[in-house]
C-alpha cells in the first residue's frame, strides 16, 4: 500500500543510530530501538536524518540501518533520511532505501549549492520522478541555510511531489503560512520539541522528534492533549520537559541525547567524529534533568 499524506500523524520518532562499543553499526540495537517505540505507541520511524548521524554513516550502513528498521517495524512506516548535498549521492540513497523496504524518504531541502526557489522545487520534483517513493520534505535551515517559502510547498503539494514535510524551525509565522498554503494537501509534521505542542494546536498532524528515542509515550501524551484542545496540559508537560531538551541540544545533536540513554539504561553507544562525547558541563546537566523527568517515562 502506498503511503498518503494521511497515514503521517501522531509521532514517528527520530531514533539515533546505536553503536558498538568500538564505534560499529549495531543492528540488533536498531532493530530493539525500533521495536521499543512502536510498542510505546509511535505511528513510524525515521531513521539516519540528522540525529541517526547520516554523514557519519557509509552508504552500505545507511541501507543496512533501514532495513533493520523494515524487518523490526513489522509493516509501520520507515521512512528514513536522505540528507546528501548532491542529487546524484540522493538518487543513490533513494534506490538503495526503496530496495531495503522504506516505505517513504525525507528529503532535505538542497544545501551548500543552494537555488532559489524554482531551482529547489524542480528538485524535489525531478527526485520523485525518478525514485519511486513517496517523500517528505525536511526543512531546517538552521542546518542547510536553505528553505522552502510557503508558497513553493503549496506548488509541491499541488502536483502531488511531496505527502508532507518535517517543519524544523522556529519561524511560526512561516509555519502558519505554510498551512494556509498546502496544510489541506500535505501532512505538516512538527521537528521542534519546544514548539510541538504549539505546532500541534495549529494544526500540525504530529511530529519527528528526537527525544522520542528516549522519551516516545512522553511525547504522545503531549500529542494527545494539544489534539484534543487541552493546549494549556500540553503545554504543561512540555514545560516540564523543558530542561531535558536545553541539555540535550547544548551540543550538537545526537552526542548528549545517547549520553542521556545511557544514564537512563538504553546504551546506544557513542557518536562518531567530528562529533565527541559530551562535555563534563553537559554531563552534569543531563544527570540533573534525568533526575527531573525521571527513568520511569523514559520507554
Amino acid at each position: 500500500m502506498t503511503l498518503t499524506k494521511d497515514d503521517l500523524h501522531g509521532l514517528f520518532t527520530a531514533i539515533v543510530t546505536p553503536f558498538t562499543a568500538d564505534g560499529a553499526v549495531d543492528y540488533e540495537a536498531v532493530k530493539a530501538l525500533v521495536k521499543r517505540q512502536l510498542a510505546a505507541g509511535a505511528t513510524g520511524i525515521v531513521p539516519i536524518g540528522g540525529t541517526g548521524e547520516y554523514p557519519a554513516l557509509s552508504r552500505g550502513e545507511r541501507a543496512g540501518v533501514v532495513s533493520a528498521c523494515v524487518e523490526a517495524a513489522g509493516g509501520a512506516p520507515v521512512l528514513p533520511g536522505v540528507l546528501s548535498t548532491g542529487y546524484e549521492d540522493a538518487l543513490e540513497s533513494g534506490h538503495d532505501f526503496l530496495a531495503a523496504g522504506a516505505a517513504g524518504l525525507m528529503l532535505v531541502t538542497p544545501y551548500y549549492a543552494v537555488g532559489p526557489q524554482e531551482g529547489m522545487r524542480a528538485y524535489f520534483a525531478r527526485y520523485r520522478d525518478v525514485v519511486d517513493l513517496p517523500l517528505m520534505a525536511y526543512e531546517i535551515p538552521r542546518r542547510t541555510n536553505a528553505g522552502l517559502s510557503p508558497e513553493t510547498y503549496g506548488r509541491l503539494a499541488d502536483d502531488g511531489t511531496i505527502i508532507g514535510m518535517k517543519f524544523s524551525n522556529y519561524d511560526v509565522p512561516g509555519f502558519i503560512a505554510t498551512l494556509r498554503e498546502a496544510g489541506d494537501q500535505l501532512a505538516v509534521l512538527s521537528g521542534e520539541e519546544p514548539l510541538f505542542a504549539t505546532h500541534v494546536a495549529l494544526g500540525a498532524k504530529g511530529g519527528v522528534l528526537a527525544s522520542a528515542s528516549l522519551y516516545p509515550e512522553y511525547w504522545i501524551k503531549v500529542f494527545d492533549l494539544a489534539r484534543s484542545g487541552d493546549l494549556a496540559g500540553a503545554l504543561e508537560m512540555q514545560h516540564r520537559i523543558d530542561p531535558v531538551l536545553t541539555a540535550i541540544y547544548r551540543e550538537t545533536n545526537p552526542g548528549p541525547l545517547k549520553a542521556l540513554m545511557k544514564m537512563a539504561g538504553q546504551d546506544v553507544g557513542p557518536v562518531r567524529l567530528p562529533l565527541t562525547a559530551p562535555s563534563a558541563e553537559t554531563m552534569a546537566m543531563l544527570t540533573a534533568v534525568l533526575g527531573r523527568i525521571g527513568q520511569s517515562e523514559a520507554a
